[in-house]
């Protein structure tokens, strides 16, 4: 009898990887995906524990699948979830028939301890989209004052360039997204085979076998003057900027480099050589010690940046970090309050940005029927292009921006 498996995937792009290559692990072993969490007979839910409105999302997932599987059906709980709190997950959740750290693989047979094991090289299937991220790294060697995630993924490993670009060619996509916790420090932890600045050497060679790479999460400090002409020469000048903060006192609390004066001379000098780029940030609020000042400062950067993208979200405080124990705690009404003044001149920006492409031409890239995206739009993070439905999903096609609803745009053929 065929067995089916379903996976349900939360959490950032490095994750719906690692649940790629379980899907592959498991074809491998015989099963077959469904869509249908009912009539699997292996449920897995792939945690995020980056934050805790992540956590409680991932537990409410795990107790609704709990609900919906089919009696005899096997319920595996792995991802960041499992690997950071491994037994005492156990414990909490007797719904889970298995918790497994990342990439152990999934078996129907009695639980097992807690082990942990790479996904890094694990096989995996062909994308079924004409896109697909990649992973060319695991783990951190940063450590920023709010981040748990090197104390549970470990320091960082850098994967072999040719078992990456033998992953590009097997997903036979037109579009590759490199994904790391820290992507531009690629090869720094393999001084003699790699070495510091081997992401460029990567990105150049990724670029050779598919139309667009994309990068996202790059470290400020990391983004050398090689690396944005290697950005820039892909044709994809999308840069997805890592600053967290702009005030220099309050990053410092943050164990993190830079500021808001640097950020913005990187950013300008990027403009210069590439008119057209495009730009996303994220951005932490209400981080111990915040001041109004510091808010304030943060505003002006936002204003001044003229970001395309640009999130925010609220400090949590993580078991274990540099920040949970700091003084000067902000009121989570007083962060709710700057979360949402950030927010709303955010959207201002990107709608005006969004609005000033209508009548431009632009190449764009079918995911979907009727949705694409140009080198502007990251998937499932930014927005996205309304285009005819007839145009061929997988291909590339010329059209002309007409109208703006939102952050999305809407096109029509030249």
């Amino acid at each position: 009898m065929t067995r089916r498996f379903y996976i349900e995937t939360l959490g950032c792009p490095k994750n719906q990887v690692d649940s790629d290559k379980l899907a592959g692990s498991m074809v491998a072993d015989g099963l077959v995906p469904t869509d249908d969490a009912a009539a699997a007979d292996v449920v897995v839910v792939n945690t995020c524990a980056f934050i805790e409105d992540a956590r409680r999302e991932s537990i409410d997932t795990i107790l609704a699948l709990d609900r919906q599987r089919s009696t005899g059906a096997k319920l595996v709980v792995t991802g960041c979830m499992a690997e950071r709190y491994g037994a005492e997950l156990a414990e909490a959740l007797p719904e889970a028939d298995q918790v497994s750290g990342f990439g152990v693989p999934v078996s129907l047979g009695v639980k097992p301890a807690v082990p942990t094991l790479d996904l890094l090289n694990l096989p995996r299937p062909k994308s079924a989209r004409p896109w697909a991220y990649v992973k060319i790294a695991e783990g951190c060697d940063r450590t920023c004052g709010f981040c748990a995630i090197p104390s549970f993924r470990g320091p960082q490993r850098s994967r072999d360039i040719e078992a990456i670009l033998d992953e590009v060619d097997e997903l036979e996509v037109r579009e590759i997204v490199l994904v790391a916790q820290d992507l531009a420090s690629y090869g720094k932890d393999r001084p003699g085979d790699l070495g510091a600045g081997s992401i460029v050497r990567l990105v150049r060679q990724v670029s050779a076998r598919v139309d667009w790479t994309r990068l996202l999460y790059l470290y400020p400090s990391d983004l050398t003057d090689e690396l944005v002409d290697a950005i820039c020469d892909t044709g994809v000048a999308y840069f997805d900027l890592s600053l967290q903060h702009v005030s220099k006192p309050l990053l410092r609390r943050m164990r993190r480099w830079g500021d808001g004066g640097r950020f913005l001379r990187r950013i300008a000098d990027i403009r210069r050589r590439e008119p057209a780029a495009a730009f996303r940030s994220n951005f932490i609020v209400g981080y111990p010690g915040e001041t109004e000042a510091d808010h304030d400062e943060l505003l002006r950067f936002v204003e001044a940046a003229d970001l395309d993208w640009c999130g925010f979200f609220a400090y949590s405080a993580e078991d274990g970090t540099h920040a949970a124990a700091l003084d000067r705690q902000v009121d989570a009404s007083l962060t709710a309050e700057r979360l949402a003044e950030l927010r709303a001149m955010q959207d201002e920006i990107t709608l005006r940005r969004r609005d000033e492409l209508i009548g431009a031409e632009a190449t764009v890239l079918v995911d979907q029927p009727g949705e694409a995206r140009s080198t502007r739009e990251a998937p499932e993070i930014d927005g996205v292009i309304e285009v005819p439905d007839h145009l061929a999903v997988g291909q590339f096609h010329q059209v002309r921006i007409v109208d703006a609803l939102g952050p999305d745009l809407v096109a029509d053929v030249r």
